[in-house]
């Protein structure tokens, strides 16, 4: 009884006195700056909000919004000891019962492929990812991060609020991704780490609003494509360094080369301290002291004792990652497989192609299994039958979407997410534009 009651207390206790050994260390150091209002706060002047008006141990805390009092709230959970679940500004606060000791944390899932739910975490789970982000991307106090991502998500929690709170690294808080709005927020500090989503990268470089002082510059959250990596690149030096990560488990792979890569599949290498493997299917497996503690409230064999079981079918070769496709989002074609990654590769290539996705629906022959489909945001006019014949050329005639969408937009979700599954249920319930 004794053991688990100090197992209690240094769970809870943990990260708010590593916070507080780096707050005085640091105390007089910029820490956190709000573009829109102008506050600034120190080390130390953090610390102090931290010691007001903590939530009850062993309770639920919430933390929202895109401001310190983020920052301050996250503080205060750890400070209590209370479980720490962070929450965009819309989200209802979830309905789960406390996790048990040592959980210190829930991350809701982006539920891209299924319905939402939570993961848990304990204080050294969540100070492990840190330890990996920082050391893998080569995060620096000097180079502040410039706070344009959700930190309610685990991307942005994980590369934005913990090195502020864990490593000293500053926090330069952006209310918006506008591209004058980050631009501006930029100038201010000689130079800065950016972590983005692959749609906020094609904005800002369409408006040629990229930061100049950009030393760091992070894509995560969906597929970075080769065009507008090389793109950026071309323009002005840039490498955006592609982030491979999931809520489960933090950081995975991330590509630390210093040129743009020559696979959109590529995922670089296995962060420091994460150890990638396969199963029998050919799906990756990660073990880190960073993964989760289990989902909850229901718990889930792919998640657990060190371990997470993705969907994601990868390969390994050179060193590197290569990720093709999720096993449930394979198309099943007459008995033949296809990871609808590879086709969505290729039509990007035309010309024509601003951004497709491709995925499979229910066909009218039951024998045929599934049919290809594919919706696309074109630049310029084009039929369907011209793309067609562009994938002829390219790949096997089996391979080529029966069924053709054009759209205005893919609809990305702020995170940058695009739910093939949303698009399936879309597809099923009408008729094809």
């Amino acid at each position: 009884m004794l053991g688990e009651r100090l197992t209690f207390v240094y769970q809870k206790t943990m990260l708010y006195e590593r916070w507080s050994r780096l707050a005085r260390k640091r105390s007089t150091e910029p820490a956190v700056c709000e573009v829109v209002s102008g506050r600034r706060w120190s080390f130390a002047e953090l610390a102090r909000a931290a010691e007001g008006g903590p939530p009850d141990a062993g309770t639920l805390a919430c933390a929202r919004g895109h401001s310190a009092d983020f920052v301050v709230a996250v503080l205060r959970a750890w400070r209590a000891g209370a479980v720490l679940c962070p929450l965009e500004p819309e989200q209802p606060v979830p309905a789960f019962r406390v996790p048990p000791t040592p959980c210190c944390h829930l991350k809701i899932t982006s539920a891209t492929t299924g319905p939402g739910r939570a993961v848990a975490f304990t204080a050294e789970q969540l100070a492990a990812d840190a330890d990996n982000i920082v050391a893998t991307m080569g995060l620096r106090p000097d180079w502040p991060n410039l706070g344009v991502i959700s930190m309610a998500h685990s991307y942005g929690f994980s590369n934005l609020v913990l090195p502020l709170l864990l490593h000293g690294i500053p926090l330069v808080l952006v209310p918006a991704p506008l591209p004058e709005m980050v631009r501006t927020a930029a100038e201010n500090w000689p130079a800065i780490t950016l972590a983005a989503v692959p749609a906020m990268w094609r904005a800002w470089h369409e408006a040629c609003a990229i930061p100049r002082n950009v030393r760091l510059a992070i894509s995560a959250g969906a597929p970075l494509s080769l065009a507008l990596e090389r793109a950026v690149f071309e323009s002005g030096g840039l490498k955006i360094h592609n982030f491979y990560g999931s809520t489960e488990c933090g950081g995975i792979a991330y590509d630390a080369s210093a040129a743009p890569r020559t696979d959109d599949s590529c995922v670089g290498t296995s962060m420091q301290n994460v150890r990638l493997e396969l199963n029998a299917d050919g799906c990756l497996r990660v073990l880190s002291r960073a993964v989760g503690q289990g989902y909850w409230p229901a718990l889930d064999a792919a998640l657990g004792d060190g371990c997470f079981q993705t969907s994601d079918l990868a390969e390994f070769r050179d060193g590197r990652i290569y990720l093709r496709g999720r096993l449930n989002d394979q198309i099943n074609v007459a008995g033949r497989k296809i990871a609808p990654e590879n086709i969505e590769e290729a039509l990007r290539q035309h010309p024509a192609v601003a951004e497709c996705l491709v995925f499979g629906a229910p066909g009218s022959a039951a024998e045929r299994g599934e049919i290809i489909v594919a919706c696309v945001v074109r630049r310029e006019p084009v039929a369907a039958a011209r793309l067609k014949q562009f994938l002829l050329d390219r790949l096997p005639a089996w391979q080529v979407p029966r069924e053709w969408q054009f759209v205005e937009t893919l609809n990305t979700s702020a995170r940058g997410k695009i739910s093939r599954t949303e698009w399936r249920r879309a597809f099923r319930s009408g008729p094809p534009v």
